[in-house]
């Protein structure tokens, strides 16, 4: 500390300065034009300095902190925790928060313990919030089930800062006890919130009982609600949730400091050809919010209201994490500091992996022995409920269809796209299958599969024949899970992600490129979908409304039932 000081004086050398910045002070909202002093992994001071081992003129050049995605599950992206850094460090993510909820729904805390075990080696920070639903409800069958006790374990890692999202609102507004005392065990700590579409007295109770923060406003009426009962405003934009544009009107001089930019689920592909946090914020300024303050919502409010000390600006005492551009409008990364080490340059990792932390999280894909007799499904009646996706939304509607029934079972309808579903239970191997209908994929034939269903991640499959739903749930329990397409009783193409059934060791491009084709294959077969497999891992999630598969059947959300 006392040679901290002798740098931040000017007295004694500084490992590093970054002259002629022009520094975005998300603090007061200005930009200064200064040196930017680093000693031992924190930023010495902002201001006029000479002494330094090493000199680099920035001639103009923008500094501005490190940004921060304050709500993101990693396992979306479907690489390993390595291969996830190298992706999104170059664009500037030097912090994530994360309740590890996939890995977790499969594996409990041992997943949860491999994931920190390998971020401690990265050059970035990963914040955890402890799995609040793990199981997320009732209603399907998970891997795992983390316990209040277990909670209370998992708050004293010493990455745990909070609770993560609470999504069984409903158990919190029913008043469960396992919920409940869930939400006590993290009492005096962050509480991360999960509440679509709940408003009025609802809202107010959800709340009170200690949640203080939501991601899940998709209108403007709603996201102003909860801003106005005192809820931080998580503005999502991820790969299959997009609310910025809705929600953006929100942001004014009033409320901005309760705001923050969030992903929420990115997949590889949006990494790969859009980035991560710093294409929310190249959005917003597209949008028309003020670049300064964009800033400020991806690193300063978050940090804030996580309570992340020296996180989020570029002043003397916070740790040295900030990213280099030349122009904030169009806010292209150029060069990402960690700890005073440049890790990134032009879109590039300078960094190398370190050998992965061993697992025991690579055979993970239990199905009990089912036959195609399984997949069918009974009429009862001329018409039933579907589950009617709403393209740019994770939210869904409940449908009414007239269906085609023979010998007292319900066919796929190709012709007005209605297609068959199905979930297969994949974790204790015991032989449930949840089947239903689902409209707004768009095949024409073939199936699609994926091993990442949110939350509980059993193998989630869509079709236009039982035969092809059955050939390729089988190509996932071959190889350990994925993602995978079938047609004419064969497997056209897979994508393995071993680890867990939810992520990949192979590096961003490989695994955008293997998506890529079955993606292309998807729309060979119809599917009118800009992103199939995203849309698909979530029709599983029975904490979004309205109507969900799993793998014990047909859920109405609004009711929080098996229908």
């Amino acid at each position: 500390m006392k040679q901290f000081i002798s740098v931040a004086k000017g007295e004694a050398p500084a490992d590093l300065i970054l002259a002629n910045a022009k520094v975005v002070n998300t603090c007061n909202g200005e930009i200064e034009t200064a040196d930017v002093v680093v000693y031992d992994g924190l930023i010495a001071g902002v201001g006029d300095y000479t002494q330094a081992k090493e000199f680099i003129d920035l001639k103009g050049k923008y500094v501005a902190p490190g940004l921060i995605n304050g709500h993101v599950h990693l396992e979306s992206s479907m690489l390993d925790v390595g291969q996830y850094a190298r992706a999104v460090v170059p664009h500037g993510t030097s912090a994530i928060i994360t309740d590890l909820h996939e890995i977790s729904n499969v594996c409990g805390i041992e997943g949860i313990k491999y994931v920190l075990d390998y971020a401690r080696r990265l050059p970035f920070d990963l914040f955890l919030m402890a799995p609040s639903c793990v199981p997320a409800t009732h209603l399907e069958t998970s891997g795992a089930n983390i316990t209040p006790d277990d909670i209370k374990k998992i708050l004293k890692f010493k990455e745990c800062i909070g609770l993560g999202e609470v999504m069984n609102y409903p158990g919190v507004l029913f008043g469960d006890d396992t919920v409940l005392a869930k939400i006590e065990s993290a009492r005096g700590k962050i509480i991360d919130g999960h509440a679509p579409g709940v408003r009025g007295k609802d809202l107010n109770a959800y709340i009170g009982a200690g949640m203080h923060s939501d991601h899940e406003s998709v209108a403007l009426d709603e996201g102003e609600e909860k801003l106005r009962r005192g809820m931080y405003l998580m503005i999502r934009e991820g790969s299959s949730e997009k609310n910025l544009e809705a929600l953006l009107p929100l942001v004014t001089d009033k409320t901005y400091p309760r705001c923050l930019f969030v992903v929420d689920d990115r997949h590889a592909e949006d990494i790969l050809h859009d980035g991560d946090i710093d294409a929310v914020v190249r959005k917003a300024i597209r949008l028309g919010l003020d670049p300064v303050r964009a800033i400020q919502l991806a690193t300063i409010n978050t940090a804030t209201y996580f309570r992340l000390d020296g996180l989020g600006a570029v002043a003397p005492g916070y740790y040295a994490n900030f990213i280099v551009l030349d122009n904030l409008k169009t806010f292209e990364i150029k060069n990402v500091y960690y700890r005073g080490k440049k890790v990134a340059e032009n879109g590039r990792p300078l960094f190398s992996l370190p050998k992965a932390p061993a697992n025991r999280l690579n055979r993970t894909v239990n199905i009990k022995p089912f036959s195609v007799h399984s997949l069918k499904l009974k009429a009862k009646g001329g018409q039933t409920l579907a589950i009617e996706i709403i393209p740019g939304q994770i939210v869904t509607r409940k449908k009414t269809v007239k269906v085609i029934v023979k010998n007292g079972f319900i066919q796929p309808d190709v012709a007005r796209d209605i297609l068959k579903a199905a979930v297969v239970e994949r974790h204790k191997a015991s032989g449930n299958i949840g089947l239903g209908l689902v409209t707004g994929f768009g095949l024409k034939k073939g199936a699609l599969a994926s091993s990442t269903a949110h939350d509980s991640h059993n193998i989630v499959a869509v079709g236009a024949s039982d035969e092809d739903i059955y050939t390729v749930v089988k190509e996932l329990e071959r190889i350990h899970g994925g993602i995978a397409v079938a047609a004419g009783g064969k497997v056209l193409g897979s994508l393995a992600t071993p680890i867990a059934g939810l992520l990949s060791e192979e590096p961003l491009e490989k695994v955008v490129a293997g998506l890529d084709k079955l993606q292309d294959m998807a729309r060979e077969l119809g599917c009118k979908l800009p992103a199939p497999f995203a849309t698909l891992s979530f029709l599983a999630l029975p904490v979004i409304p309205e109507l969900r598969l799993t793998d014990l059947g047909l859920v109405d959300v609004n009711e929080f039932k098996l229908i």
